[in-house]
């Protein structure tokens, strides 16, 4: 409970002062905790920043695993209804917000290594299991770029036009 505090509380004070803003004593002080209350989930910012990451890697998996179907081919359908939640959800800004800042965070490159690895897996998972292998990973690397479009430009794609790039999306694939 206090851990998931403490991780709410980083990315509230990440999304509000950026990287530099982002200190322990910082995140202690959103949070209601002592410093050394902190220290105890948390030895050093990057054990903070590297459970933050593994946090939305997590989160993100379970939204693709929520969106399974039992047939082969599913995980294409899945991490792109899984990416337009996320695009398209009431609270969709504070959640494009809560990856970029989290990423944007991880600026050694040992903190991005799990992210790295989940994004190789995200766009290698099932493709053998995929009729047209090659369109599959050419629609999930869509889903990212419409993802990135919306990071850099939250009103470049209203809500009409992310259903139909949606909807265009998942007709690609079976």
């Amino acid at each position: 409970m206090v851990r998931e505090r403490l991780l709410d509380s980083a990315e509230a004070v990440l999304a509000e002062h950026g990287s530099q803003g982002l200190t322990l004593a910082a995140v202690a002080t959103d949070a209601g905790v002592s410093k050394g209350g902190l220290l105890y989930h948390f030895a050093t910012k990057d054990a903070l920043i590297t459970a933050m990451i593994e946090r939305l890697i997590a989160g993100f998996d379970e939204l693709i695993e929520s969106f399974r179907l039992e047939r082969p081919g599913w995980y294409t359908r899945a991490y792109v209804e899984a990416t337009f939640a996320v695009l398209t959800t009431q609270d969709a800004e504070a959640a494009r917000r809560r990856w970029a800042a989290v990423c944007a965070a991880a600026t050694d490159p040992v903190l991005k290594k799990p992210f790295a690895a989940a994004q190789r897996r995200w766009l290698h998972e099932g493709l053998d299991e995929e009729p047209d292998p090659d369109l599959a990973q050419l629609v999930r690397l869509s889903a990212d770029g419409l993802w990135e479009a919306a990071e850099l430009d939250p009103s470049l794609l209203g809500p009409a036009r992310l259903s139909a790039l949606r909807e265009r999306l998942l007709a690609l694939v079976p």
